[in-house]
């Protein structure tokens, strides 16, 4: 355990009913923070609320749907515009489709840019100014390590992972001279509902728990990281896309990832 800079700060995490959310918000209670949960199941928030309540972490939550534009503006006036100092961001919540583009679900597509981009810009410009003006304040932004090249057939939810991880950086830079820490935690293959929910076969290799993910990007929060990959492949991914030629690296990752059925021009 650190100094425990987060001891007794309130944590807003979002996407926190299930996966790294989940993990990233027992993570920080063990760091002594008090949380506030926001996701789209209320069952869930009460339930996970209940865990921490009966462990002695104080605990809130903010039922919202991201995919709303309208939710960021909302969590905020629940938190920081009733009085609550939120001193820690995790913008955590996201998702994907897998498969081709051209056959997918277009609101899926689109879910992914609100969702994995816009919301984590719209939250992230309610909070992080008042982290600003008192001089102290941390964001963890969950990109991953798709963000490092793109992935035919889970094309978007690459693109949006690039977005999240360069706006992580950018602002992290902005923002340091003020006290401000901005961390942009990069997981791979993670065991959560992601791909449940993507409807991906994508990724058959070993995945990390999100246990392991939520301690080393928390950890890496907490030491003033710009960038946290939690496992060495990824990290050695992330190497190797620096000396590889990208047209190699995308035509070798669509034959390892291209679905088993469906059709291609």
């Amino acid at each position: 355990m650190s100094d425990n800079k987060f001891r007794d700060k309130w944590a807003l995490v979002t996407g926190a009913s299930a996966g790294i959310g989940v993990a990233l918000a027992r993570e920080l209670a063990k760091h002594g923070a008090k949380l506030i949960l926001t996701a789209r199941r209320q069952d869930r928030l009460e339930k996970l609320a209940a865990e921490f309540a009966a462990a002695g972490t104080e605990t809130r939550i903010v039922v919202a749907d991201l995919n709303d534009s309208a939710a960021p503006q909302q969590i905020y006036d629940a938190t920081e515009g009733a009085g609550i100092t939120v001193d820690i961001l995790i913008n955590n919540a996201g998702l994907g489709q897998y498969g081709p583009f051209c056959a997918g679900l277009v609101d899926q597509e689109l879910s992914q840019v609100r969702v994995n981009c816009e919301a984590v810009v719209r939250l992230s410009r309610l909070f992080v100014p008042r982290m600003v003006e008192r001089r102290r304040g941390w964001m963890l932004v969950v990109a991953s390590t798709a963000s490092y090249q793109p992935i035919p057939y889970l094309t978007t939810y690459a693109a949006s992972k690039v977005f999240d991880r360069f706006f992580a950086q950018g602002l992290a830079a902005e923002v340091a001279g003020y006290g401000v820490t901005v961390t942009a935690l990069c997981p791979g293959p993670t065991e959560s509902e992601f791909f449940k929910v993507s409807r991906s076969r994508a990724v058959n290799r070993r995945r990390q728990s999100a246990e392991e993910v939520a301690h080393r990007g928390i950890q890496g929060l907490e030491r003033g990281k710009l960038t946290v990959i939690p496992n060495f492949s990824g990290r050695a991914g992330a190497m190797a896309v620096r000396f590889l030629p990208i047209g190699f690296i995308v035509r070798t990752i669509e034959r390892v990832v291209r679905p088993r059925t469906g059709t291609r021009d």
